[in-house]
């Protein structure tokens, strides 16, 4: 992380979706789950899925098929299918978790720019922003985009910055997994981590998180003062 990254400095949040913003584990286990299902393979536990997000959709199914099965041409078929299972359940359980509501709604009072940069597609990135938070919260919303790097790839941060015309130095990066942190770290940002999400603080901890966020309220304290 650079350096010159202060509390003191911070005019920008990035936040990471699902497992920071909002609760969507149940939807997005279910979903797979259905897949799995559908596919002949065993499905697993919700909490399981903990595990499994955060790097993007193939990911999961690589994380979730039996050992034998992580072939391409299936893991493709699986994420095909996931399209139309997620489709059709990705607000049934989904909800901003308590107090982020609040938060977003201070920082906009406050003046500072908001952003969203996740591993989620982007049609279901979008979504979800539309769906769970007033319009307008977010300056921009970034999923995973074709010809677009993943996190933790710097570049999608880097890009929303820029877009900003705020200096990666005055960016704070907000999620709940080693890959936020680690995107946060490489893009020159502050990197926050958050204790509600779907990996255990000694995760964010170990990845380098400045903080670690015990409430969504607590990020208030960490900005400088308008």
């Amino acid at each position: 992380m650079s350096s010159t990254v202060t509390l003191s400095s911070i005019r920008a949040v990035i936040f990471d979706l699902d497992g920071t913003l909002i609760d969507s584990l149940a939807d997005i286990a279910n979903s797979a789950n259905a897949v799995l299902e559908s596919m002949m393979f065993p499905t697993h536990a919700i909490d399981d899925y903990r595990m499994f997000i955060g790097d993007g959709v193939g990911m999961l199914f690589s994380r979730a098929l039996p050992v034998e099965h992580r072939k391409e041409e299936v893991i493709g078929q699986c994420v095909a299918q996931m399209r139309v299972e997620y489709g059709n359940r990705w607000n049934v359980d989904t909800a901003p978790y308590a107090g982020m509501l609040e938060l977003l709604s201070d920082l906009r009072q406050r003046g500072v720019r908001l952003g969203i940069l996740s591993n989620k597609p982007q049609l279901f990135s979008q979504k979800c922003a539309d769906a769970f938070f007033p319009q307008g919260t977010f300056d921009l919303v970034f999923g995973q985009r074709e010809g677009v790097p993943r996190k933790p790839d710097p570049a999608a941060a880097l890009e929303i910055a820029s877009t900003f015309a705020i200096s990666p130095a005055e960016c704070a990066f907000v999620g709940d997994s080693s890959i936020d942190i680690e995107t946060a770290c490489r893009a020159g940002m502050l990197p926050i981590g958050v204790q509600w999400g779907f990996r255990s603080a000694d995760e964010l901890r170990s990845a380098g998180a400045h903080r670690i966020l015990a409430h969504p309220g607590e990020l208030m304290h960490c900005l400088p003062a308008s």
